[in-house]
């Protein structure tokens, strides 16, 4: 005899993704069943120009031109979607925030890691201050005018952006301390506000506010995890207004990272080498404006010869349901990642 509600077997949870570039705007909205599991669905794709005056590089020049854009898109929405609550998170651009890894060692004192040794928790709320302080150093812009996330490894978690701080904590022990490291993102305090104020007046919350690469290579994992044999060593590529970022994925976590253009690389080759370094690469995942390779004169093909590796480019299509009909160029267009990523966060958190 089954405990639960038979109307809440098929409740579902939503989440929407927004990605706000000056290709357009993004929305993908995705849900999975409260119980029993299940695979996501994607429940609606959609695109809508922006006019070019209404960003400006990584800024928000005409708030109420993008508020209406986000109205009329949300206003689209099928009645599933509308009828349910919906966890929005938006982009942030990656031009926009700083990520910056110093070691533990550098901003807590040797007497003062001896005094954690016993009481971990403690860690996050003397440290606070020390990480603000360093956040403000690397970005050279005050404290009050920042938002700050952040978190130390192996202790902590990262948490939502835009918060000041992270919570939670496992390990111990004087040489954990010695070998962590806090891993720092901050952006400009006007970039979030300017976010949420478009969000509110086009009577959407947002829950969270998310970097672009960050985002994609979310959705990328995604896809890897359907589409990848378990346990293969990877390389995921997007390509974004503000470069190319490379992650090689092994026993699924991060092992090293890249980003392009870069002053210690004359060439993209040369980059993708030193992402790859002496790593079998199985399969490369690319996302983002591909037409950006064009810059570069590069290709996928010369991506796979690079990595030696085969190349897929993302799309929402294998992960789509067949019955359940949606734009067929949206769901082949691998810049659809990082929206697909952001309302992967809605849905999971």
């Amino acid at each position: 005899m089954s405990l639960l509600n038979p109307l809440l077997l098929n409740a579902r949870r939503f989440g929407a993704g927004v990605d706000v570039s000056a290709r357009g705007i993004t929305l993908v909205v995705l849900s999975e069943r409260l119980f029993g599991g299940g695979p996501l669905r994607i429940e609606w794709l959609a695109h809508a120009p922006l006019a070019r005056e209404t960003l400006a590089g990584t800024e928000i020049a005409d708030r109420a031109a993008l508020a209406a854009t986000l109205r009329e898109l949300f206003g689209a929405l099928p009645r599933a979607c509308t009828q349910a609550t919906l966890r929005c998170a938006m982009a942030l651009p990656t031009g926009a925030t700083l990520l910056a890894s110093v070691p533990l060692a550098r901003l807590v004192p040797e007497a003062g890691a001896a005094a954690w040794k016993k009481d971990v928790s403690g860690l996050y709320t003397e440290l606070e201050p020390l990480v603000l302080a360093e956040a403000e150093r690397v970005a050279g812009i005050e404290r009050h005018e920042l938002a700050v996330d952040w978190h130390v490894g192996p202790f902590g978690a990262i948490g939502s952006a835009g918060s000041s701080g992270s919570s939670g904590s496992s390990g111990s022990g004087a040489a954990a301390l010695r070998e962590a490291r806090v891993t720092i993102a901050a952006t400009a305090r006007s970039h979030l506000e300017a976010r949420i104020e478009c969000a509110a007046m086009a009577g959407i919350t947002l829950c969270a506010l998310d970097d672009e690469a960050h985002a994609a290579l979310r959705a990328m994992r995604h896809a890897a995890a359907f589409e990848l044999p378990p346990h293969e060593t990877w390389a995921a590529l997007w390509i974004g207004a503000a470069g190319i970022h490379g992650w090689l994925v092994a026993d699924e976590c991060v092992s090293r990272t890249m980003r392009f253009p870069a002053l210690e690389y004359a060439d993209l080759v040369e980059a993708l080498r030193d992402l790859a370094s002496d790593a079998q690469v199985g399969c490369t995942l690319v996302s983002g404006d591909l037409s950006m390779l064009l810059g570069v004169q590069f290709s996928l093909a010369d991506i796979g010869d690079v990595l030696g590796s085969p190349v897929l480019p993302f799309e929402c299509a294998p992960l789509a349901d067949a019955d359940h009909p949606l734009d067929v160029s949206l769901l082949h267009d691998p810049s659809c990642v990082v929206a697909f990523g952001l309302a992967l966060r809605g849905v999971s958190e």
